[in-house]
């Protein structure tokens, strides 16, 4: 892990792992947004840089990055980790959310989703750049935030390796 982080100055070139992905204006949304997937086409959508979503293969929350912290599921629990930093290291701090806190998280997300969504049902998000270009990305990821929304489980199992 960095000891430190920035704000990336152009989401759009830097997410080359993102094998096909779009940049958005979208209203609403003082920043583009970046969408994009994986060779393994797992999504990954970007408000600029805070909230950022990552989803599975079924299309329900893998990890996220909301309001400064770092979130990875643990099955029916999402585990919010906060970095301690020292000059020695850094350490990260769980806490996992459930209950009350684990649905406002999930509802402020489908509500971004949401916006989203309608803006590209709509036609009124702007396609600002695309990889590769004669892509038609934009229709799929539609597609793809619709199974989000409807998807019955919203948390991805627990990450391989982590606790």
């Amino acid at each position: 892990m960095s000891r430190h982080e920035s704000d990336r100055e152009d989401l759009m070139a830097e997410a080359t792992a993102l094998v096909r992905r779009v940049e958005l204006a979208v209203p609403g949304e003082d920043l583009p947004v970046v969408a994009g997937v994986r060779n393994s086409a797992l999504l990954s959508i970007y408000f600029g840089s805070d909230p950022v979503y990552h989803f599975d293969e079924r299309n329900r929350l893998r990890r996220a990055f909301a309001g400064g912290r770092l979130y990875r599921t643990q099955g029916n629990a999402l585990a919010e980790l906060t970095r301690v930093r020292t000059p020695q290291a850094t350490e990260l701090r769980r806490h996992d959310l459930d209950g009350p806190s684990l649905d406002e998280f999930v509802d402020r997300m489908k509500q971004r989703l949401r916006r989203l969504h309608d803006a590209l049902a709509q036609g009124t998000a702007a396609v600002l750049r695309q990889v590769p270009e004669e892509d038609d990305f934009v229709a799929e990821l539609s597609e793809q935030i619709a199974g989000i929304l409807s998807c019955a489980e919203t948390l991805a199992p627990p990450i391989k390796g982590k606790r």
